[in-house]
């Protein structure tokens, strides 16, 4: 695949997953409308918008990694040629989807909507049932022993506190 065409593919499926996951659908349940701040803590409200400054840039930053370095996309119907091991995935495997998952726990924060809260629990619980099922599997069948040495170093859901380079 050209770096042409997997940019285009990337900003294609940027639209339909991280935006709508993380935007249209957030926009849809709170229709952006504030309620009182959980727990009646304003300090919560900072700690939403810090989880959403963090994630967007996150989830533009690896999906530009897939399409210039990986040439490839983030969908499933047209992946990477190539394992993508640098930026946030030097510190941790599924950056995408803990970015994606911390600005809607952010937006769940910033408007204090429980029902937001809930979606990112559950949306989180389907992204790792979907990691460990079908896309790890996936991975090391395309890519071998490289993924595992990829999987053995870089933790799937915590970060790693030093980067991890690949041999």
């Amino acid at each position: 695949m050209s770096k042409a065409i997997a940019v285009l593919g990337s900003a294609l499926f940027f639209v339909i997953a991280p935006l709508v996951l993380a935007g249209f659908v957030p926009w849809w349940v709170t229709q952006w409308e504030f309620r009182p701040a959980f727990f009646g803590v304003d300090l919560t409200r900072i700690l939403g918008g810090i989880l959403i400054i963090v994630g967007v840039p996150g989830v533009v930053d690896s999906f530009a990694r897939f399409a210039l370095e990986g040439l490839g996309t983030p969908a499933p119907v047209a992946p990477t040629q190539k394992l993508v091991v640098t930026g946030l995935y030097r510190y941790v495997r599924n950056p995408i989807y803990i970015a994606v998952v911390a600005v809607i726990l952010g937006q769940a924060l910033l408007f204090g909507d429980w029902r937001l809260l809930w979606y990112g629990v559950l949306l989180w619980l389907f992204f790792h049932v979907w990691v460990v099922m079908i896309e790890e599997p996936t991975l090391k069948q395309t890519f071998g022993t490289e993924y595992e040495s990829f999987r053995t170093n870089v933790p799937r859901w915590i970060p790693r506190l030093t980067p991890w380079r690949a041999a």
